[in-house]
This record gives C-alpha cells, structure tokens and sequence, in this order.
C-alpha cells in the first residue's frame, strides 16, 4: 500500500509547482519569443504592462489534452480581457515552430503564446514542475502595470486559472484602475 502511494504522489508530482511567486512579489521583466495567430514577434513584458494588467499563465506542454483545454478556455476569454485592458500571454518551454501551430489551432489566433526552451522565464516565475525544472507547472498570475502580482493560482486542473484570472482582473479594474491603456 504504501508503495502504491509513493508511486501515485510521483505520478502526479511533474503537475505539482517547486514554489511559485506570492501576490504582493515583485513581477520578473522579460523578452520572448512568441506567437499569435502563427506569426512570430518578441513579447516584452514591460511594453505589454503599457497598455494594462497582463494574465501570464505557464501550461507544461502545448498539444496535450489539459494544456489545450487551457488555451481554448482562454481563446474564449481574450475579448473579455481586453474590455478590462489585459493582455494574455501563455508561457512553455515548447520550441517556437511547435507553438506557431499551437497559436492558431488551440489558442484559435485569440492571444499569444511563448516560446521558453531554455525556462528562464519559467525558473524566474518560479513555475517549474517540482521533478523536471525546465518544464513549467500550470500556474497563472495577473501582472498590475506596476509589475507587482496582483494574483496567482496553482492548480493542474486547467478549469479554473481563467475564471480565477478574469475574476482578479475585474477586481483590479473595479479599483479604478480600468482604462490606463486606453
């Protein structure tokens, strides 16, 4: 029994975050290459928190069934975002070819998605799977333009990191603060 126990907690062990940044923390500027609609540019954190909050949300791998669940569930979402001036950005340490596919067929050429090979930007989010750090856990955060964590969540499940992001940018927004980019 204790066997299979060992066994199962190292089964779901890779979907289990290290540590993750706590809401207050200071957000990690940085520059990727990423994808939207399968056409590549550089994604600049600090240029996207111009224009408002950004929902920067880590998935493990593009193409695997939680992580596409994901990016429909936020493909869904994008207008709303932006009605609130968020900007939504998905982070994987998947090369940037496979993530020109992933961003029109999943992300349905709603919101980008960026290419993390080396998990830089995974390790400095402190998204990292607890057994293999250069592949990221499914954790979302909401980014205030005043690169603060105004909101994080940590959860293998890809049902609820949307409705809880849209729900701490709409708080956000309801603190006046709706309108900056616009």
């Amino acid at each position: 029994m204790a066997a299979y126990a060992l066994i199962a907690a190292m089964c779901m062990a890779p979907c289990a975050a290290s540590a993750q940044l706590r809401t207050g923390a200071d957000a990690p500027d940085f520059t990727l290459e990423a994808t939207l609609a399968g056409k590549a540019f550089e994604f600049s954190l600090s240029d996207a928190l111009r224009k408002g909050p950004v929902v920067l949300y880590f998935y493990p791998a593009a193409f695997t069934k939680g992580c596409t669940i994901e990016a429909h569930n936020f493909a869904e979402a994008t207008d709303e975002f932006r009605q609130y001036g968020a900007t939504v950005l998905g982070v994987s340490a998947d090369d940037l070819e496979k993530l020109k596919e992933f961003s029109v067929s999943a992300c349905r050429s709603k919101f980008a998605v960026a290419a993390d090979p080396d998990a830089k930007v995974i390790k400095a989010y402190e998204a990292q799977t607890a057994f293999r750090p250069n592949m990221a856990s499914r954790i979302s955060y909401v980014i205030t333009p005043d690169r603060k964590i105004f909101y994080e969540f940590s959860s293998s499940s890809p049902d609820d990191h949307v409705p809880n992001t849209m729900a701490a940018v709409k708080r956000w927004a309801s603190n006046g603060k709706v309108g900056l980019a616009q």
